[in-house]
């Protein structure tokens, strides 16, 4: 019998059988959660289940994040629906401000490498990066794990991703995870598991590697998983001893077999690879930033669960030092914690962003839904670190979204079009 991959053996391990791709299993799940925009539909559907509790508090969360302060009156009411439940179950509520969900339950230490996890939110594979094999599910699925604990699955077939060489400078992992879009499309991994390594990714900080995984829904795969390192388990101990927690259980790393079974290798060699930039009105739709320089761009945006972490703003920050963003451009700076937040504070970084001419709106998902905070008017191009651009997304559908890394979008709104971040490093 042929060796597994990372995702057959979580698979493995929490339905306790010997789980291979295309198995229909029925397994345990570590974590489960939802977000502002789909937990008033979760609670509906616990409660026509018949269930007035769920399986563990100490193992389901909700999230306000999506729009938070509340912009409008109907907002108001799911969220005093989710403070209800929470009050009502035990739940851990995540509140305004907290920021957004993918980087909020990562800090909180209830996630560790060799978990299963789900969430009410399509980039709940962002855990990836921590060796979590995390999925996106619909409401009502959400709602019978946090009653059950248990979901069932069927056990993804693996795509393995290997980025090589040496990163360029001004490239950054949202241009690596670009690049594969470009390559393979939207759905070139369609109900695929994703498994990233190379030495690359090694190389990769935890943030960065956040943003490799967290996009892999937008190549259609179920989930985007990296090995634990050194570099893994810092993140976690690091972030449960600043906020007094400890770690939900003990870290069980999952490495793939040497002889596992894939159905295709992508081998990318990344030392002579360009910035990156995903033009609308699809995140497949990408080319080099050589292709669009000069694109007039009317606002940026850097945070969301993509790019908005602390690595993210010292890049941003570098390059908007000492300058001002270009009087006919706006700039909407969202990080994606409280944490975050107050590092890029300590750090400088915010009053960097500030004095450059930024709007730093609450932590959380900012313009990225399109909700509130930076809906752009007709006909505008908007720069986003953000992980969508299809038409809409960002709350009008006239609008014009491009996706690019925080360097690319600190250059570009320093001059009101697209910019080659590389030539301010």
């Amino acid at each position: 019998m042929a060796g597994k991959t990372i995702a057959e053996k979580i698979f493995s391990r929490h339905a306790g059988v010997d789980a291979h791709a295309g198995d229909i299993v029925v397994a345990d799940v570590d974590f489960a959660m939802s977000q502002d925009g789909t937990s008033a539909l979760t609670i509906d559907a616990i409660t026509s289940m018949g269930a007035d509790a769920v399986f563990d508090p100490e193992k389901v969360a909700m999230v306000m994040d999506h729009s938070c302060p509340s912009p409008i009156e109907g907002v108001s009411a799911i969220h005093a629906k989710i403070r209800a439940f929470g009050k009502k179950t035990g739940i851990h509520v995540y509140d305004w401000g907290c920021g957004v969900c993918h980087q909020l339950i990562p800090e909180s230490g209830r996630v560790v490498p060799g978990d299963l996890v789900v969430g009410c939110d399509s980039h709940t594979c962002t855990y990836g990066a921590l060796n979590v094999f995390a999925t996106g599910v619909g409401s009502t699925d959400g709602a019978a794990a946090m009653i059950s604990g248990k979901l069932w699955f069927k056990v993804p077939e693996t795509i393995r991703v290997a980025y090589n060489g040496k990163l360029p400078d001004g490239v950054y992992s949202k241009d690596l995870i670009l690049y594969l879009a470009r390559l393979i499309g939207v759905d070139g991994a369609t109900y695929a598991a994703i498994e990233f390594d190379g030495s690359v990714i090694e190389d990769l900080s935890v943030d960065a590697r956040m943003t490799i995984s967290n996009m892999a829904i937008e190549v259609g795969a179920k989930a985007g998983l990296m090995r634990a390192d050194e570099k893994t388990l810092a993140f976690l101990n690091e972030r449960a001893e600043r906020n007094g927690v400890a770690l939900a259980r003990d870290p069980q790393p999952v490495k793939p077999d040497a002889d596992a079974v894939y159905t295709q290798t992508i081998e990318i060699d990344v030392t002579t690879l360009e910035p990156q930039i995903a033009k609308p009105h699809a995140v497949g739709n990408v080319c080099g930033i050589s292709e669009l320089i000069g694109t007039p761009i009317a606002q940026g945006v850097i945070g969301t669960c993509t790019n908005g972490r602390l690595e993210d703003f010292a890049i941003a920050s570098s390059i908007l030092a000492g300058r001002k963003i270009h009087p006919d451009c706006r700039l909407v700076v969202a990080p994606a914690s409280r944490d975050i937040y107050l590092d890029a504070m300590a750090a400088g970084y915010i009053q960097t962003l500030v004095k450059a001419g930024a709007s730093v709106v609450t932590p959380g998902c900012g313009p990225c839904v399109g909700t509130h905070n930076g809906v752009p008017s007709n006909g505008e191009n908007v720069i986003s670190t953000a992980n969508r651009n299809f038409k809409g997304r960002m709350g009008n559908s006239n609008a014009f979204i491009y996706l690019a890394s925080p360097a690319t979008v600190a250059a570009s709104v320093l001059n009101a079009c697209i910019t080659d971040p590389r030539t301010y490093l």
